[in-house]
């Protein structure tokens, strides 16, 4: 059990990583207007995964799968990032993603 919980932390961590580039990636490409395929992956990326998160009830997966391998409350926000952003990107995330859209916006049809 500890190993699959481990491997868990381990995927988890990956994906925030991944999540973290793409929307630093969103906020570099608004600032730079740089449009390309990559924006496009970045910007799906994370609608993809809120459209995950709402249909397991505002919770992410991976906490459903921590609980189901022994967890206690299913945690898997001790991912391998500093606690603070750890505990927080899921809280502003959806608002800095609001934001970083309204820049590509502007820089799009200001262009």
């Amino acid at each position: 059990m500890a190993q699959r919980l481990l491997l868990l932390k381990w995927l988890h961590s990956v994906i925030a990583f991944f999540m973290l580039g793409c929307l630093f990636y969103i906020l570099y490409a608004g600032v730079t207007g740089t449009f390309n395929i990559f924006l496009l992956i970045a910007i799906a990326t994370i609608l993809i995964e809120g459209a995950a998160i709402s249909l397991n009830k505002w919770q992410c997966p991976l906490t459903t799968l921590a609980e189901k391998h022994g967890a206690e409350k299913g945690s898997v926000a001790d991912i391998f990032i500093p606690g603070i952003i750890a505990r927080n990107l899921f809280k502003w995330s959806p608002w800095i993603f609001a934001g970083e859209l309204v820049l590509i916006g502007v820089r799009y049809f200001t262009k």
